[in-house]
């Protein structure tokens, strides 16, 4: 397993209405330390998303979930919070939200290409 590497991931989540814990999942987060390697994928299903509330405005939706993006890469446009290393950014995207956008908890796994295993959890949990 010496080609193996520890991860960790979540799966990032839509919740219409908090109050009925109802949620649909829209994307993955990945983080290995020894890799240095953090990343977000999503894909925004419209219809889906409408099909739990009419009254969801999308656009803000996407511009959340463009934000976590942004964050996990660390990218100048992500604030103070884009600015914290790897770990913290891991920390803080998976952090215990009741917001419209929140994340699984965090799970692990063993990966030899973290590429591989973002598409292969995005596949299993978003597709």
């Amino acid at each position: 397993m010496q080609d193996k590497h520890l991860f960790e991931y979540a799966v990032i989540r839509v919740v219409p209405r908090v109050e009925r814990e109802e949620f649909l999942n829209v994307g993955v987060i990945i983080f290995a330390k020894s890799l240095k390697f953090l990343q977000m994928k999503y894909e925004v299903n419209r219809q889906k998303l409408l099909n739990f509330s009419d009254k969801l405005d999308i656009a803000e939706i996407e511009e959340y979930l463009k934000a976590y993006e942004q964050i996990s890469v660390g990218t100048a446009e992500s604030g103070p919070i884009g600015k914290l290393d790897q770990p913290s950014r891991f920390r803080w995207l998976t952090a215990t939200r009741s917001t419209i956008v929140q994340s699984s908890r965090v799970h692990s796994g063993f990966c030899a290409e973290p590429e591989k295993a973002l598409q292969d959890l995005f596949n299993k949990f978003v597709l």
